[in-house]
């Protein structure tokens, strides 16, 4: 009763530890509830192995006289089957997540045109600005280059270094390319990540739910300041965004990002 009392307990302990928390984007919400799928179901099988194997070890750790396991075809063709079900389960869970635009942002096939596709990804790769699709996002350029990244703003002729302005509650295409080696732009907090290309234009896509300022690192190694090749992302209101663009529109060179406090 005892070991019954703890078993429960301790998972019972695990599913609160696991709680979901508030996601950030439409990206992390999407992996998040993936992960937790996962371990929802991941979780009560583990203990169910573990308790089978508790069960053998103490009733036959003395066993003087062991024989071989009778055959039972039917218990065989049970955890076959729950083995399929399980992992058919797995494959539909993660192909929703992963056919998402927003975790899988590939183009319709009007509007890739003559781009090389990446097989591996599914996504489209264009050699140049022009060669990029129209979309119904808001646009950014992100340039990586030993070691930072430069972001320009098409519609206002804006350019920051080292910091991304995007508007909350708007779908934001992030067009990346690189001027020298790999660079892989990643924003933990908004589940998004995706590879730079010399010479290529690829696509990250998402729609962050919050106002505030979050983290973005490099993480394809890029040379001796590839720790250092890291940025912030001020998500603000899309009047303050707006209203940013209008004011700096007219400036050449680099500008700053809006305070976080004015959203």
């Amino acid at each position: 009763m005892e070991r019954r009392r703890f078993a429960i307990g301790t998972f019972v302990f695990l599913l609160a530890a696991t709680g979901t928390v508030s996601a950030q984007s439409e990206n992390r919400d999407l992996i998040d509830g993936l992960e937790y799928q996962l371990l929802y179901v991941a979780l009560p099988l583990t203990l169910f192995v573990l308790m089978i194997l508790v069960y053998a070890a103490v009733k036959f750790h003395d066993n003087d006289d062991p024989r071989p396991t009778a055959e039972d075809p039917a218990l065989e063709i049970t955890w076959t089957a729950a083995t399929a079900v399980i992992l058919l389960f797995v494959g539909i869970a993660g192909y929703s997540v992963l056919v998402s635009p927003y975790i899988s942002p590939t183009q319709p096939a009007d509007l890739i045109g003559d781009a090389d596709t990446d097989t591996a990804g599914g996504d489209a790769a264009f050699e140049s600005l022009e060669d990029l699709p129209d979309t119904d996002d808001e646009e950014i350029h992100v340039r990586g280059y030993q070691w930072g990244w430069e972001v320009s703003y098409p519609q206002a002729n804006v350019t920051t270094s080292d910091e991304f302005v995007i508007p909350a509650d708007q779908n934001v295409t992030f067009w990346l390319t690189s001027d020298d080696v790999i660079h892989a732009l990643f924003l933990q907090d908004l589940g998004v990540k995706q590879d730079a290309f010399p010479g290529e234009y690829t696509r990250a896509r998402t729609i962050a739910y919050e106002p505030g300022e979050y983290d973005a690192v490099c993480t394809e190694f890029c040379g001796a300041g590839h720790s250092r090749m890291d940025a912030d992302v001020i998500v603000v209101e899309p009047d303050v965004y707006e209203a940013w663009l209008d004011d700096h529109a007219d400036e050449n060179g680099t500008v700053s990002a809006p305070d976080v406090d004015e959203t």
